[in-house]
């Protein structure tokens, strides 16, 4: 049923539950997994060029958090025998990184986790999985820590 799963991480415990349902998935459909991590290459925009300096230390930051949790990501799912890919990607924002590379990996379904924001949280940060949602075809299984 599902042959290529789709699993953003950002490192948090509720990835890593994301990661595990994908994990039981791709083991009883024999799937292949990519894991994904988006960068937002420009993180500042429309604040002013005060935070220009910053740009080269974010994204080295940035880079070096993204390859660690898909590699940690990676190991676990590669220990239960499932076939695994990684791909760091930048976009504009987290949720359109998902929606593209759904899209372009030709995936079946996306497994994320979701960190339940409501209220004026979820105003300020958003929902990247409300978002993803929001945007694509493709089915997609929200995991709540």
């Amino acid at each position: 049923m599902f042959k290529h799963i789709l699993v953003p991480v950002d490192g948090s415990s509720t990835s890593q539950v994301a990661v595990g349902k994908a994990t039981e998935l791709a083991k009883a459909f024999d799937s292949t997994v990519t894991v994904i991590y988006v960068i937002d290459p420009y993180p500042f925009t429309g604040v002013g060029t005060d935070f220009a300096y910053g740009q080269a230390e974010y994204l080295s930051a940035a880079t070096a958090e993204a390859n660690a949790a898909v590699h940690a990501a990676k190991e676990s799912l590669a220990a239960s025998g499932v076939k695994v890919d990684t791909s760091v990607i930048e976009a504009h924002t987290a949720w359109r990184g998902i929606v593209e590379a759904g899209q372009s990996l030709k995936a079946d379904l996306i497994v994320m986790g979701s960190h339940g924001r409501s209220g004026f949280e979820k105003l300020v940060l958003g929902s990247v999985a409300q978002a993803v949602l929001s945007h694509t075809k493709l089915p997609v299984l929200v995991m709540r820590d």
